[in-house]
Formats: structure tokens, C-alpha cells, sequence
């Protein structure tokens, strides 16, 4: 099976790097100046400037050509996806597409896996997820991952594909559980970074990362999702890393709002828009998701970090 990558990111630099020590691998970059660069460098200088690409890495901006590939890593930002997919659908159709996202779309309130599905019905899909800095992956360091998809036979062979010597898959036909830990878990993680800049402490960091977790179990599960899914990588592993590390965007971006500083931008922050999209959905759905609304709130600037923590903190008691 071939493989090649779309999206020249960090995160897809980086798988490429990680997939391109065991067989060859192509990826596929929007920009053509920044691949003329990178084959000029030999790394990503931009995205991961210490780490050179192997070379069995090959670099394209011919999206036709990356396409003719098996199956195609789709590490694009959540809220590109659809423009992608939609753009190049004549490429993509009938392929076996694995989304290296994670995200609600803002406009819809759909995982990546769905809106693959919506645009390219005849497409195998898939999504891997979980705890996992590309400059981890990257250098070679020991990282696992959940690999989503519904078809059994197809994630097998997608997980043999894959693993790599320092990348370790585990497998699951939970795509709706995987999803939405990967996406959910941006939100809490913008909120315990906001905690920590606003000096609230380590013990309330830890608080909102329970409670957080109480809240991406309570979607997940209204969904049909799988308890034992947001148990694992996909859910309390990357809420774990994401919560508690400057590495996280959206922890960053949590840390600007809590010390009221500004924040880039053109830096992409999925947790952003998948705060808004879920606090919508939370709310057609019927359910209580208080840290998730104070998010949006914060990101609105309709809040306080003050009058952020008061109204969490005067909410009505009750069992855990």
C-alpha cells in the first residue's frame, strides 16, 4: 500500500519524516515556493528547521500526483477540509482517505470523518488521532495513536501501514468517540492555559481538566460514542498532553487570554472554532456544557477571567 501525505504543516511533515524511514513517501505541499525550499534544504525549515528529511521523502505541489497513492493522509486544518476535499474531489474519489485532523467544523458541527464522507461518499475513511506534538513524532521519539475507522479490514491494514518504529497505533471502528475526543479536548485545553495565565494555580488546572473531561463524555456519549474510546488516547491521553504543555496551541492561546496578552493571528488554533461549533451543538442537543460555553465566552471577550471563574464556581452543587 502507498502512502503519501497532504499538507506540509508541522503535523504532516512529520508523519511524512516518521513513514519515509520504513517505505517511500510523498508529500504534498499547497505552497510550490515552500517545496522548491524544502528540496532545496532538505527540511521544513519553516515548521521543523533541526529535523532533514529523509530520502525516501519525496515533495510535490502536483496534487494529481500525491493522489495516485493508496491511501492519502489528509493533514490539513479542520477547517479546510471540506475546500480541499471539494477542490481535488476528482483525485480523492474512491480512495481510502485517512483525516490527520482534529475539529468540528464551524459551519456544520460534523467531524472530519463526516464531512470526508459527506463530500466523497465512495471514499474509504478514516482518522488518526490522539496525544501527539509533531516535533515528537519528527525526531523519533516514542508517540501512540488512535486509528479510527469503520471498515475492520481496512484499519487493520491501515494500522500495519502506519506503525512505524517510534509510531505505535491502536486500532478502533469508534470514529464518533475519536473524533470528538480529539476535537473536544481543544476547548478544555484553551480554558486550563487561560487558568494558568490568569495565575488560578495548578489545582484548578486540574479541576477544569476533570470537570472538562465530565463534558467531552457527556457529548461523546449523546452521540454514540464509546465510554472506553474517550478513555483512551484519543480522549483523556490528548486531553492530558494538551492540557499541560506550552507545545499546545491551544493551551497558548488559553495562556494570552489568561494574561491578557495578545495572540498571533495567522497561527491556526482548531479549538477555537470547535469551541463555538460544539457550544451550538451542546445547545440543539440539550446538554449542559458550562466550561465549553465560558470558552466561547472568553474567545468572544464577553467574559472575564474573573467573571469566568465566579460563575463556574457559583454553579449549583451537586454529585460528581
Amino acid at each position: 500500500m502507498s502512502v503519501s501525505v497532504f499538507g506540509a504543516g508541522a503535523f504532516g511533515t512529520a508523519l511524512a519524516i516518521s513513514l519515509a524511514k520504513q517505505a517511500p513517501i510523498t508529500l504534498w505541499a499547497r505552497d510550490a515556493t515552500h517545496v522548491a525550499a524544502m528540496q532545496a534544504r532538505r527540511c521544513n525549515s519553516a515548521r521543523l528547521p533541526d529535523v532533514p528529511l529523509p530520502d525516501d521523502l519525496s515533495l510535490t505541489h502536483d496534487f494529481a500526483e500525491a493522489a495516485a497513492a493508496d491511501a492519502l493522509l489528509l493533514a490539513v486544518p479542520m477547517q479546510k477540509l471540506r475546500a480541499v476535499l471539494q477542490d481535488h474531489a476528482s483525485d480523492l474519489e474512491g480512495k481510502i482517505l485517512v483525516a490527520c485532523c482534529k475539529g468540528i467544523e464551524l459551519q456544520t458541527g460534523l467531524g472530519p470523518i463526516a464531512v470526508i464522507n459527506e463530500v466523497l461518499p465512495k471514499s474509504e475513511t478514516a482518522l488518526l488521532t490522539g496525544p501527539s506534538f509533531a516535533a515528537d513524532i519528527a525526531r523519533g521519539l516514542p508517540t501512540a495513536l488512535t486509528l479510527a475507522c469503520g471498515e475492520a479490514e481496512i484499519c487493520r491494514k491501515l494500522q500495519e501501514q502506519l506503525t512505524t518504529a517510534n509510531l505505535r497505533l491502536y486500532r478502533t471502528c469508534d470514529t464518533t468517540g475519536a473524533e470528538l475526543g480529539g476535537a473536544l479536548k481543544n476547548v478544555i485545553a484553551i480554558g486550563c492555559g487561560a487558568v494558568i495565565g490568569a495565575g488560578l494555580g495548578d489545582s484548578a488546572r486540574a479541576a477544569l481538566m476533570t470537570r472538562g473531561y465530565a463534558e467531552m463524555q457527556r457529548m461523546a456519549l449523546a452521540c454514540g460514542a464509546r465510554p472506553e474510546t474517550l478513555a483512551g488516547l484519543s480522549g483523556f491521553g490528548d486531553l492530558t498532553l494538551t492540557c499541560s504543555s506550552t507545545l499546545s496551541r491551544n493551551y497558548q492561546l488559553g495562556l494570552s487570554i489568561g494574561r491578557g496578552e495578545g495572540f498571533d493571528p495567522k497561527i491556526t488554533v482548531e479549538g477555537a472554532a470547535t469551541a463555538r461549533a460544539t457550544a451550538a451543538k451542546a445547545k440543539t442537543m440539550g446538554l449542559d456544557m458550562p466550561i465549553t460555553e465560558t470558552v466561547v465566552g472568553l474567545l468572544n471577550g464577553d467574559l472575564t477571567i474573573a467573571t469566568a471563574g465566579a460563575q463556574l464556581l457559583a454553579r449549583p452543587l451537586k454529585e460528581e
